[in-house]
């Protein structure tokens, strides 16, 4: 008989946030917990937004006791545990996925064949860098510009708007795994040899999935470890997973069913099923537990736990959207406004801001039914002590609770 497990919203929110290690105590600390989220998840999105500090820092400063921001950097450019490369969009990997990634560096490595003049290029840069060391688009002499775009993200057009040839060869190297990134100064990007800074071994290791449909089931396996639950359905926990059609993910979800590595989740007032990993039931029995917890975070707008919005607004009853690029006239909330996590509820939308050394809170949107209970200010004052903290700034004694940036929903 087929394995199917049935919850109710109460202790699917409470297995979502245990999994995601935003209930009660802390089990992720400092720079080692940040790599041990960062193999769990599989991949935390980057992106160059650096309002009260990039979407990967936001994610990990939310779950992570004791983060910094250099911590990640140590990881990525110093004890190289970490990489960057494209998974979800723009995305900071654990190293061990390296090998995993190996078909794509090939087809990225075959379409840049198709561009007349590209590998003397390649070859002119690596040359130079053979000789000099870590380069960015602006310190390689390469003249010219070539008509390219990034090959990993081709849909099936070989021409490209014309771009910088430096950046274009320097990209391209770096997608086929020539390069790596060295360091990055703000959001400029350093490339430099991979054969410096990673092992031969891991370099020459063969790609662990044997064909594509084993390829697309690592990949599923790891989107829903991520989030915790996800469900058969066309969803952006799944995007960058370029090779797979409905079709394809129907088969992977069978197989991946057949083989018990997944089990079928029904939760109470949710039309569709849902799916857990088979290494996550101990957790998912704990959470059926009547247990509570306090913790107030804020979350990156990108976090992985918010991956799938339909889902969160289906567990959670909430609504979320990144507003930054709409036009300001169009914002319901502001430019950079990051969910409110409290217990085991979302309770509203802040909008921090960094000035002249301070933190400051322009805005506090929360749900209906939150009231201002003095167990609540407390718990978000602390957190904007913590958020201050993580940022070296300190807080504005304007605090969030005072009726001019106290906002009605």
């Amino acid at each position: 008989m087929k394995e199917i497990i049935e919850l109710n919203k109460d202790q699917a929110r409470r297995f979502l946030l245990m999994k995601q290690g935003l209930f009660g105590d802390h089990i992720f600390h400092k720079k080692e917990g940040a790599l041990s989220y960062i193999r769990q998840a599989g991949c935390i999105q980057f992106d160059p937004v650096d309002q009260v500090g990039k979407n990967a820092e936001l994610t990990l400063q939310s779950r992570v006791r004791g983060f910094k921001k250099k911590d990640l950097q140590t990881l990525l450019y110093k004890e190289r545990k970490l990489f960057d490369y494209v998974d979800k969009e723009l995305s900071i990997l654990p190293i061990e996925s390296w090998p995993y990634f190996k078909r794509y560096r090939d087809l990225c490595r075959e379409r840049g064949r198709h561009f007349e003049g590209l590998c003397a290029l390649e070859e002119e840069a690596l040359n130079y860098i053979e000789r000099h060391g870590p380069v960015s688009s602006s310190s390689l002499p390469l003249e010219g510009s070539i008509r390219w775009h990034s090959s990993i993200h081709w849909s099936g057009s070989w021409e490209g708007k014309p771009v910088k040839a430096s950046r274009s060869v320097l990209e391209q190297l770096y997608t086929t795994g020539e390069l790596v990134i060295h360091h990055k100064e703000g959001n400029r990007k350093y490339y430099d040899l991979a054969a410096r800074h990673l092992p031969e071994e891991l370099l020459r290791e063969k790609d662990p999935c044997i064909d594509e449909m084993e390829h697309i089931k690592w990949r599923i396996l790891r989107r829903i470890g991520a989030v915790g639950l996800l469900w058969n359905r066309n969803s952006p926990a799944f995007l960058g997973i370029r090779e797979m059609d409905k079709e394809k993910r129907n088969e992977a979800f069978e197989q991946l069913e057949e083989e018990g590595r997944i089990i079928e989740v029904r939760i109470s007032g949710i039309r569709y099923s849902l799916y857990v990993l088979r290494d996550d039931l101990e957790l998912l029995q704990e959470a059926k537990n009547d247990v509570s917890s306090r913790r107030l975070e804020f979350l990156a707008p990108l976090d992985p736990f918010l991956w799938d919005r339909d889902l969160i607004k289906a567990v959670f009853d909430f609504d979320y959207s990144w507003e930054i690029y709409l036009p300001k006239e169009k914002r319901k909330y502001g430019y950079y406004v990051p969910p409110v996590l409290y217990g085991d509820r979302f309770i509203g939308r802040i909008e921090p801001v960094l000035k002249d050394g301070r933190l400051i809170v322009k805005g506090f949107w929360p749900e209906k039914g939150v009231r201002r209970t003095k167990k609540l200010q407390k718990a978000l004052e602390r957190t904007l002590k913590n958020f201050a903290r993580f940022n070296d700034v300190a807080l504005d004694a304007e605090h969030p609770f005072r009726s001019k940036i106290f906002r009605p929903h």
